[in-house]
């Protein structure tokens, strides 16, 4: 009896904690320090920060002044990414160097936020660790009271959005070869979408690579661009720069995107639907978004 006792105690112990653990609220982003000085100055001095914490920055770019995006991976991204089911959606991290009244905002992606709303096979706690022994840590960010880990794992915004798999279809090529020469010469040459390549990392053993691309918005495409919609819901004094940029996945051929309502929604799950600096506010972009990302990968839009 006094063994049967022992091991309830002991399952109930770990159900508790796994219920904890489950129950935790995860938001977007950390804080690494705010500072007065020279945006470029104190983006090339975290660049050595990361790189002698053993990140490799992959990408860095302005989508408007006054803000700086590197774009960063390790060994152990990249090994997660593998892992699971179209990982590379989650194989970089990205640290956001903005200029907000007086001060210089230095921030990152939540790793485990993350890997939880890309629905990864480890919550990239280490990678956390990392970061914040490299960059700092004043605090969490992007959302008043966070989101479980639980809710992350099968996050929809509204009744009736999009979850993670409901990935958008952008082009289909012969192998997953072509499919990345192809999408990297459409990238390359431009095109009336609009996107251009930031950053590239191809998964280890495995048929998959993310792109990360910018958002320049022309024409009648111009609520798919980066300023436009940043400029709309990022009005918060702690900036959300660390949304962008946008990630299209090559996986066995086939290029992938996720739909506006689900990647803008893990960025800012506060906004509201309706109102000023809401969803309402950029009621374009979600279509705009899928139609140039298509474009400037090589396939061809047709609207629902």
């Amino acid at each position: 009896m006094k063994l049967v006792k022992f091991l309830m105690v002991g399952l109930g112990l770990l159900y508790a904690a796994t219920s904890i653990a489950a129950d935790t609220k995860l938001k977007t982003y950390i804080l690494a320090e705010k500072k007065a000085g020279d945006v470029a100055a104190i983006a090339s001095a975290t660049k050595a920060k990361l790189t002698k914490a053993g990140f490799e920055v992959v990408g860095e770019y302005s989508p408007y002044s006054n803000a700086t995006i590197l774009i960063v991976t390790n060994s152990t991204l990249k090994a997660n990414a593998a892992k699971s089911d179209f990982g590379a959606f989650g194989a970089a991290q990205r640290i956001t160097i903005t200029k907000a009244e007086n001060d210089v905002q230095v921030a990152y992606t939540n790793p485990t936020y993350m890997s939880h709303a890309y629905r990864m096979k480890g919550d990239l706690k280490s990678v956390s660790a990392e970061l914040k022994g490299a960059l700092g840590d004043k605090g969490a960010f992007g959302s008043d009271k966070g989101v479980t880990a639980k809710k992350l794992r099968d996050y929809q915004y509204k009744w009736l959005m999009p979850y993670f798999d409901d990935r958008l279809n952008l082009a289909e090529y012969g192998n997953q070869q072509v499919a990345i020469e192809k999408v990297e010469a459409a990238l390359a040459k431009g095109s009336k979408g609009g996107a251009k390549k930031v950053y590239r990392i191809d998964i280890p053993g495995k048929e998959e690579t993310v792109i990360g691309v910018s958002m320049a918005g022309p024409g009648n495409l111009d609520c798919s661009g980066d300023k436009y919609i940043m400029d709309k819901i990022d009005f918060k004094k702690l900036k959300s720069t660390g949304h962008l940029p946008y990630e299209i996945v090559i996986s066995k051929g086939t290029v992938y995107a996720l739909p506006a309502e689900f990647r803008i929604a893990i960025s800012f799950p506060d906004l509201s639907m309706m109102g000023s600096n809401s969803f309402a506010s950029i009621m374009c972009s979600p279509t705009a978004i899928q139609e140039a990302l298509t474009i400037s990968v090589g396939g061809e839009f047709e609207e629902d």
